[in-house]
């Protein structure tokens, strides 16, 4: 019986196939067999293997027909060998001088093992340097034979057949076989993993494959692509059978999903079908995926995270779609860009300060929303945190006084954010800034979701092309350590929108505390700074942002609509804060409306307002925390739902009447029923669903959790809805 039997397919390589077998030959180790398996014996590869049979007796041709594949030549092989080590060689690679010497001298030291796993070099079929990936997978591994258990990362999924050197009773006791179809390796090296009881490696390069100049057949483009969810579920249901350990199941299972996310995320190879190779990788994704399994970081995690979900617009717009885009955004000209990297790179060499937390909303601007809310309750529960809050430069005038900022830009600006450990924002910090061991960022948004959000705008074109690219927006939200939600709508719109490896707060939204907090007193007061006269009915009407419109739209005659609701009708008016630069406040008065886009708190706002009027914008959700009516103006709802996309259908479960029409709009609150017992029954389910969370001590749930350290347990429980007290509203607005 020889020492090893060589088995080379030599389908389509005729014209290499004789170097391949010289290379066999020609080994100083000369105890084997050669088994080159052609088309037939008539065929150019068969002629070239004959010729070599009959000038070696260790040469023994065997035929397979091309109509077996790749698998069928190997297996074909297998029966014919006679060898106790079988190796495999494509026609085209060449077996390196010494090989065999040093392959039976570790099998000699290693004694019996079913695998022998061995490095290889990669050489470009032009020019350009050889690589040896196998190295780094065969570096951690023991010195002499192992159980697969005792490195469970070492599989041979990540092997081709030619590294990997196999014991044939080994083979034959479990019946293994080279699977049928595409990507024969892939489940080959499962299978055989699955199955073995010792491995050994040899941190030696064996065989030399000369990659191809049409490269791989494998990266052609077909239906073939879909063999590769065949060999994963073959293999994963194999592990399934043999009740494989935990850990054994999670590394087969991430290596095979590394390769079946190759394959989705190259479009060019599914010219068909692609949505539907999703689809059943997903459902694969999720029947097989190991108890307890976390998706990896980076690029990577987000296409696992993205598979689960079935997210498929998503995951092609992350790996294609915006790559235009993306290039065209780094081509942009950035100012003093380098002395700025210069400057923070400095900054990131210093160490933490444990006690530094900086803070932003909107982009810098101004002190506002959640992080302006949690920024205040750090100040009373957290005394030792510093706290720097992050303004354009336009907005200094308007920092409350005590609060310490830094001016977007500026050489404390970078300071601080290299160096704070906590990093609190309602959007996102800086494309460049960088997430540092030890730090944590807590994403606080800045809304409920009706509209879609992060990678779900990729299907809208209008939205998707002002998103600027989905890749880097992954990337800002693998920063999170923590994200923000007011109900468990949010929660699940989040984890689709921005899939991610951070953990969710379902806390509540800290600017919506006051809801609960605010006296009667308090909303006079406001109501006066505001400018609305006493005894008057404040209606507040703030529509959202239409990403198919160049600027604000009020998409309502004001005037006219304080004419038709009544004497005592005034009317707030909020533009959404896209539009709130350069609107000094109370400039926009004009007779019974009152302009307050440029008023610093939207919470505060809300609190003076009666009742409020809106089409899509978030408001709402906050503004029901007040109990107090909603109508909802939705005269473009087909429109904007095409053009944005939305989590739900809003006309369906409002938040209190819908009308269509500046005459319904009108006549609702002329008549009364915007306040009546149909309007009360559809604020009462809409609370019941968003406003979940917010119960005035959110704040105090975010500073103990993520400033203080608090273990989840420790932080306060949310009152329920029914216990809860909103904040008095200036007026009675029920009319009999």
């Amino acid at each position: 019986m020889p020492r090893f039997s060589i088995i080379v397919p030599s389908h389509g390589v005729a014209g290499r196939l004789s170097q391949a077998l010289d290379s066999v030959l020609a080994q100083s180790f000369g105890d084997l067999e050669l088994i080159p398996v052609c088309d037939a014996s008539d065929s150019p590869a068969g002629a070239v293997a004959a010729e070599y049979a009959g000038r070696d007796s260790r040469v023994t041709p065997v035929n397979s027909p091309p109509s077996a594949g790749l698998s069928g030549a190997r297996n074909a092989g297998m029966r014919a060998a006679a060898g106790a080590y079988l190796l495999f060689l494509d026609g085209d690679d060449l077996l390196l001088p010494g090989a065999l010497d040093a392959l039976d001298a570790r099998l000699t030291e290693t004694a019996g093992v079913d695998v022998l796993y061995v490095e290889h070099e990669r050489v470009p079929w032009w020019e350009g340097e050889p690589t040896n990936p196998a190295a780094a997978l065969l570096a951690k591994a023991p010195k002499g034979a192992f159980a697969p258990g005792d490195l469970p990362g070492l599989t041979g999924v990540r092997f081709p057949a030619w590294s990997a050197v196999y014991r044939r009773t080994f083979i034959t006791e479990q019946e293994l076989l080279f699977p049928d179809g595409h990507f024969t390796d892939l489940g080959w090296g499962g299978l055989t993993t699955i199955a073995a009881g010792r491995i050994a490696v040899l941190r030696r390069v064996v065989v030399r494959h000369r990659l191809r100049r049409q490269g791989s057949r494998l990266n052609l483009p077909g239906p073939h692509q879909y063999a590769v969810l065949d060999q994963a579920e073959l293999v994963l249901t194999r592990a399934a059978e043999r009740g494989l350990p935990a850990e054994r199941t999670r590394a087969l299972f991430e290596q095979l999903f590394a390769q079946v996310l190759k394959t989705a995320s190259r479009p060019e190879r599914l010219p068909s079908g692609r949505r539907t190779f999703f689809r059943r990788a997903g459902r694969l994704y999720r029947r097989h995926r190991p108890d307890g399994y976390r998706a990896p970081g980076g690029s990577l995690g987000m296409q696992h995270r993205l598979l689960a979900a079935g997210a498929y617009s998503a995951f092609r717009t992350l790996r294609g779609l915006n790559q235009t885009a993306t290039r065209a955004a780094e081509a942009v000209p950035r100012p003093h860009m380098l002395r700025t990297r210069l400057r923070y790179a400095r900054e990131l060499r210093r160490p933490l300060d444990p006690d530094l937390a900086v803070f932003c909303s909107y982009w810098g601007r101004g002190y506002a929303c959640n992080p302006a809310a949690i920024h205040a309750k750090a100040r009373e529960l957290a005394p030792h945190v510093r706290s720097v809050f992050l303004v354009e430069a336009d907005q200094v005038d308007a920092m409350p006084e005590g609060v310490e900022y830094a001016v977007i830009g500026s050489r404390r600006y970078w300071e601080v954010l290299a160096r704070a450990k906590y990093l609190v924002n309602n959007a996102n910090f800086a494309e460049g800034v960088v997430k540092r061991p030890g730090s944590v960022h807590l994403q606080t948004q800045h809304g409920t979701p009706l509209k879609t959000m992060g990678v779900d705008q990729s299907t809208y074109p209008v939205v998707a092309a002002q998103s600027g690219s989905f890749t880097k927006l992954l990337g800002r939200v693998d920063r999170w350590d923590f994200n923000l939600s007011s109900n468990r709508h949010s929660t699940q719109m989040w984890e689709r929108a921005f899939p991610g490896s951070y953990e969710q707060l379902e806390y509540g939204y800290p600017r919506n505390d006051v809801y609960c907090t605010a006296s009667a007193e308090d909303v006079a007061r406001i109501r006066r700074e505001l400018g609305v006269p006493e005894g008057r009915t404040a209606v507040l009407y703030a529509p959202t942002h239409r990403d198919h419109h160049t600027g604000f739209e009020t998409g309502l005659d004001l005037e006219a609509f304080c004419a038709a609701a009544g004497e005592d009708v005034v009317v707030l008016l909020r533009a959404h804060y896209f539009y709130d630069q350069g609107r000094p406040p109370g400039s926009g008065r004009t007779g019974r409306i009152i302009d307050v886009t440029a008023h610093r708190s939207s919470e505060e706002v809300c609190l003076a307002a009666d009742a409020l009027i809106t089409d899509y914008s978030s408001i709402m959700f906050d503004y029901a925390n007040l109990d107090r009516p909603i109508v909802v103006y939705a005269d473009d709802w087909d429109v904007y739902q095409e053009t944005r996309g939305v989590y739900f259908d809003l006309p369906t479960e409002p938040p209190g009447l819908v009308v269509r029409t500046p005459e319904e709009l009108g006549r609702v609150f002329r008549d009364g029923s915007y306040a009546g017992a149909e309007a009360g029954r559809l604020r009462a389910a809409f609370r019941e669903r968003f406003c979940e969370f917010d119960d005035g001590r959110a704040a105090e749930r975010v500073v103990r959790r993520v400033l203080l350290g608090e273990p989840p347990e420790a932080i306060p429980p949310v009152i329920p809805l029914a216990q809860r007290v909103p904040a008095p509203a200036a007026a009675t607005l029920v009319r009999s």
